[in-house]
């Protein structure tokens, strides 16, 4: 374990001063900048798997453990099953993405507060199914065996450290960094004051900041002369497969894979609506996309409505409420 102190001559956190300065063009950009160097710094080191990193006893730093992201870790601690073992790396990106759908899909069945009602069963069902079906047209084939990169997933203002002139000087709990697809690399959602649910029903504001910032990360590629890769006559940037994953909606669909509450609202404010546009009678959306799920779907719904029942009963004993039901 490597340990530092951030003494306060180094900076302090982006989030005291993140509200008052972020409309203010000049601090913005020096941000920006510098957050953009710091990712082509460790974007342009290809990784073979999708997995964390381990020191072992010789020493030595290997790629060697599963992915762990903080989603993962809180899932865990609420005693609901990952299935994903902590030696074992990714060599697709559709095998991660199936792994990712299987951990939301053990939330449902073994959290005992996970849906409110049987139409809330139901909506979740259905998100799930379409997911576990369509995440192909989303992700481009060609990327699909990498590469893969270094990535910071719980990247939020208290995490960076900055000067007066809001330079970069630290970044804190990095635990949480581990190698993901390219294509899984998206803008925060912290650019703007709005939250995952805001931004989903209203994305112009977030597209704006969104576009900025990747402007100052396709300068700073000129500047540092940073490629990706290249296929035979093909050259690929991080700012450019960054633009193409919004295009595409790769980053609503990563998005809703890194948030087990957020995920159902991501798909139905943006992913489904890249479907039903060419569809528009969805009338029959909920009556046959959830029996699709799984081939147990009645008996998980018998459980979990049963789950909540005793769930509710249990939380209102911890309070002392009588339960006026009985």
């Amino acid at each position: 374990m490597l340990i530092e102190l951030i003494e306060k001559t180094k900076g302090q956190m982006l989030s005291s001063t993140w509200l008052e300065r972020r409309d203010n063009s000049e601090y913005r950009q020096t941000l920006f900048r510098d957050l953009s160097r710091i990712l082509l710094s460790l974007t342009r080191i290809s990784l073979p798997a999708i997995g964390s990193f381990v020191v072992e006893k010789d020493g030595y730093l290997r790629l060697k453990n599963r992915p762990l992201s903080v989603e993962i870790q809180a899932l865990e601690n609420d005693h609901i099953p990952t299935d994903m073992l902590r030696d074992y790396t990714y060599s697709t990106v559709e095998s991660y993405i199936v792994d990712l759908l299987r951990m939301h899909n053990n939330r449902v069945r073994h959290q005992r507060n996970a849906i409110n009602h049987l139409i809330d069963y139901i909506n979740q069902t259905a998100a799930l199914a379409t997911m576990q079906t369509t995440f192909p047209s989303f992700f481009t084939r060609d990327l699909c065996r990498g590469p893969f990169a270094f990535t910071f997933t719980d990247l939020h203002p208290s995490n960076i450290f900055v000067d007066d002139n809001w330079h970069i000087t630290s970044l804190v709990d990095l635990e949480w960094a581990c190698s993901r697809p390219i294509e899984m690399i998206r803008t925060s959602t912290w650019l703007t004051t709005k939250t995952m649910d805001e931004i989903t029903e209203e994305a112009v504001e977030y597209d704006a900041a969104r576009s900025e910032f990747l402007e100052s990360m396709a300068n700073e590629e000129k500047a540092m002369g940073v490629l990706l890769r290249k296929e035979g006559q093909i050259t690929r940037s991080l700012s450019e497969i960054m633009n193409r994953s919004w295009q595409s909606g790769a980053f609503w669909f990563s998005l809703a894979l890194s948030s087990p509450m957020g995920l159902f609202s991501v798909f139905y404010k943006q992913t489904q609506l890249r479907f039903i546009k060419h569809c528009p009678d969805q009338e029959a959306f909920h009556e046959i996309v959830p029996w699709y799920w799984s081939q147990d779907y009645v008996n998980v719904a018998a459980a979990k409505r049963q789950d909540r029942r005793d769930y509710d009963a249990r939380l209102k004993a911890a309070f002392g409420v009588v339960d006026e039901t009985n």
